[in-house]
């Protein structure tokens, strides 16, 4: 692995952290990794495979925190867990496909509109109406963990949003949504992670700051997760977002 200048390695710690930190609490945590990446430098498919790399560390951390909790429901995750991991797959194979010269405005694009996304969609739901799974339910939510999946490893930000989002609409209340989420979203980061390390799409020099950065960010996120939910991080997530997102439309406009 290449040495890092401390500038760099600073910044990778900082937006690491603070990605791993949001994700756990809102979802939405590659919105401020992906970008920090691309501000690097590195080619836009290198950029999600190194995201992916280090966004599992912290996928592992809060999934744990979370089960200790005893916030996911261990049989609805059980059914829905290989679905999720499948489709990532999939949807790894499928984005090396996408020309690079193509990729970078699409990623901006996407991002945007994740980001419009989290600003609108404020109901995180107040308490819990979950009464079980239908067999139609279960399967639309099986159908839901495929396609969450697929986009996540073939795009990535804003997937713990969409997740937590289904969770909510099943019934669960934002602890329990959260929770959830953050199970299915462990699944994706695991094979997009393993599948862009074969294809060597992932820079480790910067993967593993950002990854141990990230387990310290998660951590602490879940914990705020699980004791004050949404109202603190907020506001931060989306100010680091959009200033995130304005560097690079500058690029794309230069």
């Amino acid at each position: 692995m290449e040495m890092l200048d401390m500038y760099t390695l600073g910044f990778l710690v900082f937006f690491g952290f603070m990605a791993a930190f949001v994700d756990a609490v809102v979802g939405g945590g590659g919105l401020i990794s992906i970008p920090a990446l691309m501000w690097t430098g590195l080619p836009p498919v290198t950029v999600l495979g190194t995201n992916k790399a280090a966004a599992v560390m912290g996928a592992l951390t809060s999934f744990v925190t979370f089960v200790k909790s005893g916030k996911v429901n261990g049989w609805l995750i059980r059914r829905l867990f290989p679905l999720s991991l499948i489709g990532s797959g999939i949807g790894v194979l499928t984005v090396r496909l996408v020309p690079s010269e193509i990729l970078r405005p699409l990623v901006v694009v996407m991002l945007i509109a994740v980001l419009i996304y989290s600003i609108v969609k404020k109901d995180w739901g107040r308490e819990n109406r979950y009464a079980g799974m239908s067999g139609r339910l279960l399967v639309l939510s099986g159908l839901t963990a495929f396609a969450f999946g697929f986009y996540d490893g073939f795009f990535g930000p804003g997937t713990g949003s969409f997740l937590l989002f289904a969770f909510l609409l099943v019934g669960f209340d934002f602890l329990g949504a959260a929770a959830n989420a953050r199970a299915l979203n462990f699944a994706s980061n695991i094979a997009a992670a393993v599948l862009f390390t074969y294809f060597g799409l992932v820079n480790f020099s910067y993967a593993v700051p950002m990854g141990l950065a990230m387990i310290a960010g998660a951590w602490c996120g879940a914990r705020v997760a699980l004791s004050k939910g949404t109202g603190y991080v907020r506001p931060l997530f989306i100010i680091m977002t959009t200033i995130l997102i304005g560097k690079q439309l500058l690029d794309l406009l230069k």
